[in-house]
């Protein structure tokens, strides 16, 4: 049997960059971050693998950096999951508590949980997570753990986290040849949850928006439970492939060009002063005003946002933001998008950067390292939960995280 590896390692595999940290567990139960590593990444597009050997390679140099600066190797590590082929549902399972006693057991509770995962799904599709939202006894719901509970029905209501087989071993084939062996493969909203919401945001009913290079990922929280998620197949990429096209400019340029300039609220603009485009072909550069690139950001960002806010409505959730948005990932970070989030939403939206870690805090305190920030703290109470029962992953996020979410509301 392998040695347990002491420290705690997060890869992020995203459309644009690799990112990788490097945790210590402290003996206050801090993670201490000792080394992070990025790399851009050429072999992933809308969070699938599209050529693999890219892929790895952008692996092996964000693990190596993030090696050399913690002075250990890597083994193990808990890697995020967001291609646009991942799914969600809400599900319900339910079952009698047959014997005398009525008394429910943690027998009943894996057979009801397993009647919640048991609808057909197709042959090319696995779950990744089920996650529990509520457990009802006799109709009485919003139970949070039934375990010892006397009643004849037991049923649970469990948001199912699914995604293609193939393109996940691919993903796992990827870390493996880069020389790290997979724990588990998280859906990364779930797991950037954890380090960027606050327990009341999951109480009260929140939405996270994670915009990434060629996706955007969401989940919705509501009584401390994830209620719906989704990626959504636009990124911070279009909007540079969007100025790239209409400007006619290289992509490098155009990348340049969004972050130094880039705002998608016009309202936001004082003096339209110019900037300085150049050409594809390398001939003169010319200006234009800065008013013209937002005309070209604004209505990806509104699309983005509209599709999101959709998502809710058709499900029911729109007028259930109490909590209000919380935006994080890279893509986040363009000038007017909080502001623009705000007038979509009629919320209040704030940045979500990673809290709970220790060490380099400084260096991963913004949007861009939530994913794998999350992911250290997902890893960790995994953990820590092993450790404590035999009961299988999956059975109870809120039981898995609740002493985290505690910590981390008091640090919010």
């Amino acid at each position: 049997m392998a040695k347990p590896d002491p420290n705690l390692v997060a890869i992020d595999i995203g459309s644009s960059k690799v990112a990788v940290l490097i945790a210590k567990p402290q003996d206050n139960g801090e993670l201490e971050i000792v080394g992070k590593g990025r790399a851009s990444n050429r072999g992933t597009r809308k969070g699938n693998i599209v050529n693999i050997d890219a892929a790895v390679d952008a692996l092996r140099r964000a693990t190596e950096e993030a090696e050399v600066m913690a002075g250990t190797e890597i083994s193990r590590a808990y890697v995020g999951v967001a291609g646009t082929d991942v799914r969600s549902v809400n599900s319900r399972g339910m079952v009698s508590v047959a014997r005398n006693t009525h008394e429910i057991t943690r027998q009943d509770i894996d057979r009801v949980l397993e009647a919640a995962q048991a609808a057909a799904l197709p042959s090319d599709r696995e779950i990744l997570h089920a996650i529990p939202q509520e457990f009802v006894v006799d109709e009485q719901g919003g139970i949070v753990e039934p375990l010892g509970m006397l009643g004849h029905r037991l049923e649970v209501a469990v948001h199912l986290v699914t995604a293609n087989t193939t393109r996940r071993r691919t993903l796992l084939t990827c870390v493996n040849r880069a020389g790290v062996e997979v724990l588990e493969a998280v859906f990364e909203p779930l797991a950037t949850a954890e380090a960027v919401l606050t327990h009341d945001e999951r109480e009260l009913g929140s939405l996270l928006l994670d915009i990434g290079g060629g996706t955007s990922e969401f989940a919705f929280y509501s009584d401390g439970e994830v209620m719906h998620s989704g990626v959504l197949p636009i990124g911070a990429g279009h909007f540079t492939s969007d100025v790239g096209m209409v400007l006619r400019t290289p992509f490098a340029e155009a990348e340049r060009i969004k972050l130094r300039y880039g705002c998608c609220l016009a309202g936001m603009l004082g003096e339209d002063e110019g900037i300085s485009v150049p050409t594809v072909a390398g001939g003169p550069a010319r200006v234009i005003p800065k008013r013209q690139l937002c005309d070209i950001l604004q209505p990806r960002a509104h699309e983005l946002l509209e599709l999101v806010r959709r998502e809710l409505e058709i499900n029911g959730y729109e007028e259930s933001l109490r909590g209000g948005v919380v935006l994080t990932g890279g893509g986040a970070q363009l000038d007017g998008l909080l502001e623009l989030t705000e007038q979509v939403f009629n919320t209040g939206v704030r940045y979500g950067l990673p809290q709970g870690l220790g060490g380099l805090v400084d260096v991963i305190r913004c949007p861009t390292w939530s994913a794998a920030s999350g992911l250290l703290l997902y890893g960790q109470s995994a953990q820590s939960l092993r450790k404590k029962s035999n009961v299988r992953h999956g059975f109870s996020m809120r039981g898995m995280m609740g002493n985290l979410r505690e910590r981390l509301s008091d640090l919010l």
